[in-house]
């Protein structure tokens, strides 16, 4: 009988350990047992920062050493149309005493500096994490002297000026409200050689320092081709001992699929933000055609040792296609741009770009994420 005892208790024991999500000081255990897609609540109108005159995408937030927080976004005005992010798109920085919100505009931290730099004209894709009390910005930046008219369309030769210049950089500062400071030179450049997959361009950086202390950068690159469109469209990761480069690019693309057609598809992920928790990395992605989720959700989440090779978490659907509010009306786009606030280790608020009126105006949104333990 006591034997039978010990087992029972032994059972329930390992079922309880199961079970737990954090330990006793409310730090999440891993992140394999969190199904964000369950997670997801209606999103309350104070959750949404906007601005009448400016389109706003993108939306990075970090918290600052003196307990506000701030997100650093990218904005342009709305007359141009949601396609004149190339090339009046600037970084701008916002400040709020609760992470959800309300935001409210600070100042403009990277804006236009001349045809001459190579982020003089536009800068986008903000990307920012606080590491050893410092604030890095990570973001896209182009340059060129063709006139784009306005409304802006892709159809116009000139807006492929600025898309073909882009290239990442870096701005560091000690305080997200003092003086950013940039660089002249990009931090990662495309390829010398012509035929490298990303000899076009490169953008869309997204930033992390795993466990090691090593830097882990992942960006969009674009091969050449015989139109201005360029090649194929994949997604790269490097490598460096600072935030500050120099990195390393490994040779092969990322996020990359086996199933049959996925090779032929324009880009399979896209838009990544990544972090590291208890040595594994992870990154929410754009589900572009649905290859990690079926196509049941948006936004997927994926995993990773070593920052190269990434597969599907166990729970790897993010957000639904549509999103829902507090007043019952649905989101008429899909969320774009994602990052994710945690608090040790939990997922709180998950942030991102999403258009209205077929991208009339955009705004920022942050979507409550309710966690249960059980």
């Amino acid at each position: 009988m006591k034997k039978i005892v010990c087992i029972v208790l032994l059972g329930i024991s390992i079922l309880s350990t199961q079970a737990q999500k954090v330990d006793k000081h409310g730090n999440l255990l891993s992140m394999d047992s969190v199904d964000i897609y369950s997670m997801v609540q209606p999103i309350p109108k104070q959750n949404m920062f906007s601005d009448s005159v400016y389109n706003i995408w993108c939306g990075s937030v970090i918290k600052g050493n003196n307990g506000k927080f701030y997100m650093l976004y990218s904005r342009w005005p709305r007359t141009g149309g949601h396609f004149a992010w190339i090339p009046n798109s600037e970084i701008a920085l916002a400040k709020a005493d609760k992470p959800e919100g309300p935001y409210h505009h600070v100042k403009v931290v990277l804006a236009a500096r001349g045809s001459k730099y190579w982020d003089g004209v536009c800068t986008h894709n903000p990307a920012a994490i606080v590491y050893k009390g410092k604030f890095y910005l990570f973001y896209m930046g182009t340059t060129g002297k063709s006139q784009v008219a306005m409304p802006a369309s892709m159809k116009e030769a000139n807006w492929w000026e600025y898309r073909n210049n882009q290239r990442i950089g870096v701005a560091v500062a000690d305080d997200p409200e003092g003086e950013w400071k940039r660089f002249d030179k990009p931090i990662l450049d495309v390829s010398k050689d012509s035929t490298a997959i990303d000899a076009l361009m490169v953008s869309n950086p997204a930033i992390t320092v795993d466990q090691n202390g090593r830097a882990i950068l992942v960006y969009k690159e674009v091969s050449k081709g015989k139109t201005l469109k360029g090649g194929k469209v994949n997604f790269g990761v490097a490598f460096s001992k600072s935030l500050l480069g120099p990195f390393e690019k490994y040779s092969q693309p990322i996020f990359e699929g086996k199933a049959k057609g996925s090779d032929s598809a324009w880009m399979l992920a896209e838009d990544p933000y990544l972090w590291n928790y208890k040595g594994t990395n992870y990154a929410i992605v754009r589900d572009v055609i649905g290859y990690f989720t079926q196509k049941q959700s948006a936004l997927a989440l994926l995993n990773s040792k070593d920052g190269i090779h990434w597969v599907s978490s166990k729970y790897p659907k993010v957000i639904p296609m549509k999103l829902k509010f507090q007043d019952g009306t649905l989101s008429d786009d899909k969320l774009e741009r994602p990052c994710l606030y945690t608090e040790k280790g939990v997922p709180k608020l998950l942030f991102g770009a999403l258009g209205f009126e077929k991208r009339k105006y955009s705004v920022n949104v942050a979507i409550p994420l309710k966690f249960t333990t059980e």
